[in-house]
């Protein structure tokens, strides 16, 4: 079956860096695109980033473009979120999402929290 695992989150000062990863498994990794979205306390969940299947297309919200970048690796059946240059607003349940024949998969989702 499809799993997503995500790690990689925790507590950053403003400014800071983390790397999110996203472990994949149940499906053939390398021919889906890959989606990371987010979800702060009392809102919806939105789409952050998402990268295309070989990796050569991304795209950002506006919030986050020239902050963070996806990659991918689909030796690993893995999908990064680089995110740097942090901010307050960034607090967030980070989930990794993919689209199975049509029917969405999403992981535990990892805490990101950014406070000084």
């Amino acid at each position: 079956q499809v799993q997503l695992v995500e790690s990689g989150g925790g507590l950053v000062q403003p400014g800071g860096s983390l790397r999110l990863s996203c472990a994949a498994s149940g499906f053939t990794f390398s021919t889906y695109v890959m989606n990371w979205y987010r979800q702060a306390p009392g809102k919806e969940r939105v789409v952050v980033a998402s990268i295309s299947t070989s990796g050569g297309v991304t795209s950002y919200a506006d919030s986050v473009k020239g902050r963070f970048t996806i990659s991918r690796d689909n030796a690993q059946n893995t999908v990064y979120l680089q995110m740097n240059s942090l901010k307050p607003e960034d607090t967030a349940v980070y989930y990794c999402n993919c689209n199975v024949f049509l029917r969405p998969y999403w992981g535990q989702g990892t805490q990101v929290t950014v406070s000084s």
